[in-house]
C-alpha cells in the first residue's frame, strides 16, 4: 500500500504528473523546471521519492501512476474522517453541514450517491 502523505510541493509534483500522464522523464523535467522552476536532479529526486512511496512509476523513462488521483483522494478522506470523527461518516457530514449550508444540488447528489451503494 503507497504512503498518501505527501507534502505541499509534492501535492504539486503528483499533480503535475497526474495532469500530464503517461510522460516521459524528460517530459516531466521541463513541466518541472516551468511550472515549480525546478532543476532536473530536483525533479529526479522528488520523482525516486513518489516512486518509492508506491505512487508513480518511472519504467524505460516513461513515468506513470500507479495510484490515481481519485484513489489518492479517497483515501485522504477516509484517513481525515477515521483520525477526526473516529470513522464515522454521519459524524463528518453533521459538523460540514454545520459550517455550510448545502445546496439543493448537492443534498440530490448526495442521494444518488447514498441510493447507489
Amino acid at each position: 500500500m503507497a504512503e498518501y502523505k505527501l507534502g505541499e510541493i509534492e501535492k504539486k509534483f503528483a499533480q503535475i504528473i497526474w495532469n500530464n500522464e503517461p510522460l516521459s522523464s524528460g517530459e516531466l523535467v521541463k513541466l518541472c523546471e516551468k511550472e515549480l522552476s525546478w532543476k532536473k536532479s530536483t525533479t529526479y529526486t522528488i520523482l525516486k521519492r513518489l516512486c518509492e512511496r508506491g505512487l508513480f512509476i518511472n519504467e524505460k523513462g516513461m513515468v506513470r501512476s500507479l495510484v490515481s488521483e481519485e484513489e489518492f483522494q479517497a483515501n485522504l478522506s477516509e484517513k481525515f474522517v477515521e483520525e477526526v470523527f473516529s470513522g464515522s461518516l454521519p459524524k463528518f457530514v453533521a459538523a460540514f453541514t454545520n459550517q455550510k449550508k448545502l445546496s439543493d444540488k448537492e443534498i440530490e447528489e448526495l442521494k444518488k450517491i447514498i441510493e447507489n451503494m
